[in-house]
């Protein structure tokens, strides 16, 4: 009941400063003035202040608004410290695409190509053909000297 006495109360006061602000000439002011003076009014006789009165002094309602809060908070600090990380969810959707194709054919000496990249000529997917250590390495055999380092290595 107190509620719906100071909305009006509010409506009335802002009714009559809309007419002295009509009085001196100012109708665009003066009619902004009368729209946000009836707000309060309509609010009244549509139910939306009781309904508001009738949430504020309900403490199950503000636990509801503290759980969603909480919620709010965690998701923008699962948001924060996933912008530090420098990941994106699509990045760590790709990387584990990535992950269960296998880079490395198993007993290749060289790394397979996936579908989407640059298809090898019909010569360089053929097996290597063994070299003797004195010819210099091909163009197309970049990891030769890696394979020669692990060799050694027993690897």
């Amino acid at each position: 009941m107190l509620a719906e006495t100071i909305c009006s109360a509010a409506s009335a006061a802002g009714l009559g400063i809309a007419a002295v602000t009509a009085y001196r000439k100012r109708f665009l002011a003066a009619t902004r003035i009368a729209a946000y003076s009836l707000v309060p009014i309509g609010l009244v006789l549509t139910g939306v202040v009781e309904w508001v009165s009738g949430i504020a002094f309900k403490p199950s309602v503000w636990i509801g608004f503290g759980v969603l809060g909480l919620a709010w908070l965690l998701f923008m600090t699962t948001r924060a410290v996933e912008r530090r990380s420098g990941t994106t969810r699509a990045e760590r959707r790709a990387a584990r695409a990535a992950e269960r194709n296998e880079a490395v054919a198993p007993g290749a000496s060289a790394p397979s190509l996936g579908a989407g990249s640059h298809a090898r000529p019909a010569a360089a997917a053929a097996p290597p053909k063994p070299k003797k250590k004195q010819e210099a390495a091909a163009p197309g055999d970049d990891f030769s000297d890696i394979e020669a380092i692990l060799k050694k290595h027993g690897i």
